[in-house]
């Protein structure tokens, strides 16, 4: 009896307190055990009686097969850490290999980061640390059984002894089973990160590549971007190009384009700007057998231009909201000028900008019998009015000046409705046709 006492007193010895009155370990904690003479035993730890031979028949058996399966139990949790190493380890090479940027332009590795959470050390180093805790245990297992089949002769075992054995080999098992989940948060983690990564990368080229076809489509269409016309055959209300930048908040501007147009009666509506609440914000329109207007915040003037012929013209409107002052300019020339068009009325911003339909509301309810017939191009705005002399020079093609607020450039320019858009005649070309 006293062979088997020796043998099992280590388990004992480290459990007896916690068997007096001490709760369960908590996750990461180690036991330390320590061996005490046999004479010390009824001082500090009494062992349970045993009942001699010749009693009961021994449960020798049902313990040898508890201590078997929970050998197996250490055994498959070794084998399951096992490939969850090999698992991290080629993750972190991974991982070691990305690339970021600094958001400078520059490319460089990451350094110093911390991937594995709150693992005080290296994946492979936790994994040989958990290796060698189940070798040893492994090993004490053993040793157990040897003694058990060396020392014990059909003694029967304490009750109360073999369950505080299998609740110890039981913490060990959780805390086991608790690293083995830590390992698989980490790899999830890994994972996680190298696919975000991967997505970021994916989207700035794709946006990359969309920009490089953009510039390739505009660059084979035209010799310029702004060399070009958009040419409205039909007077429908679903032929018309839209503007794809919109207005500031404006106290002046200057209008100026190049059209063509032999519609009759009127030419409908060169361009429109709208927004919330007044669709007739800015609106150059030639509606039936009425004059050429200009519409400001709805209010009216209409304008001394004749451009009905077929021919190409350069138009340019300017007007200020001090006084209401405008001015119009055909082929370089004022052909009028006048007040109290919405005085003191500023331009609104955020609207949306139309080219050959007048719009009813924001961007849409076209009427077809306002729609424009023909061709134009150079359609510029710029926020204030620009001298005479410099219109001129604009009209007999010495200068080219893109507007400061709307330039004429391809891709800034949508068409809807079998709209289409050309290469346009040159500057000298559209001048030898006045």
């Amino acid at each position: 009896m006293l062979p088997v006492v020796a043998g099992l007193l280590l388990a004992v010895a480290a459990g007896g307190r916690e068997a007096a009155g001490e709760r369960e370990s908590p996750p990461g904690s180690r036991f330390v055990c320590t061996s005490l003479p046999l004479d010390a035993v009824g001082a500090g730890c009494p062992l349970p009686q045993v009942p001699a031979q010749g009693g009961s028949p021994p449960p020798e058996e049902e313990l040898k097969a508890t201590v078997l399966q929970l050998r197996e139990t250490v055994l498959q949790q070794k084998e399951t850490i096992g490939s969850q190493r090999e698992a991290i380890r080629e993750l972190t090479g991974k991982l070691s290999r990305c690339e970021v940027t600094d958001g400078k332009g520059l490319w460089k590795k990451e350094k110093g980061k911390d991937t594995m959470g709150d693992l005080p050390r290296d994946p492979a180093q936790v994994i040989d640390q958990l290796s060698r805790t189940m070798q040893t245990l492994k090993d004490r297992l053993e040793s157990l059984e040897h003694q058990l089949r060396a020392n014990v002769s059909y003694a029967a075992l304490p009750t109360d002894l073999r369950e505080m054995l299998q609740r110890r080999l039981g913490d060990l098992e959780r805390q086991l089973l608790s690293k083995v989940a830590e390992l698989e948060d980490e790899k999830s983690l890994l994972h996680n990160e190298t696919s975000a990564h991967r997505q970021k990368t994916e989207t700035a080229l794709n946006a990359l590549l969309e920009r490089v076809s953009e510039l390739e489509k505009g660059n084979s269409a035209f010799k310029s971007p702004d060399e070009f016309k958009v040419s409205l055959p039909l007077r429908t209300n679903y032929l018309y190009g839209k503007i794809k930048k919109t207005l500031p908040e404006l106290y002046a501007f200057t209008v100026c384009l190049w059209l063509r147009s032999s519609a009759s009666p009127g030419i409908g509506t060169p361009f429109s700007y709208a927004v919330p609440g007044q669709a007739n914000e800015i609106v150059l329109i030639e509606w039936g057998n009425n004059p050429i207007e200009l519409l400001i915040n709805d209010k009216v003037a209409q304008l001394p231009l004749f451009i009905s012929d077929g021919k190409w013209h350069h138009i340019c409107i300017t007007w200020t909201t001090r006084d209401g002052m405008w001015e119009a300019f055909q082929d370089g020339e004022k052909l009028g000028t006048g007040e109290n068009l919405a005085p003191w009325h500023p331009i609104k911003p955020g609207g949306v900008l139309i080219l050959g339909q007048e719009q009813d509301t924001v961007g849409g309810r076209f009427d077809a019998t306002q729609a424009f017939v023909g061709e134009m191009s150079q359609f510029n705005i710029w926020d204030r009015v620009l001298k005479a002399e410099d219109i001129m020079s604009i009209a007999n093609c010495s200068t080219n000046m893109p507007g400061n607020i709307i330039p004429w450039v391809d891709n800034n320019v949508d068409v809807f409705g079998g709209a289409t858009k050309w290469p346009v005649e040159t500057c000298e070309e559209r001048l030898l046709d006045l």
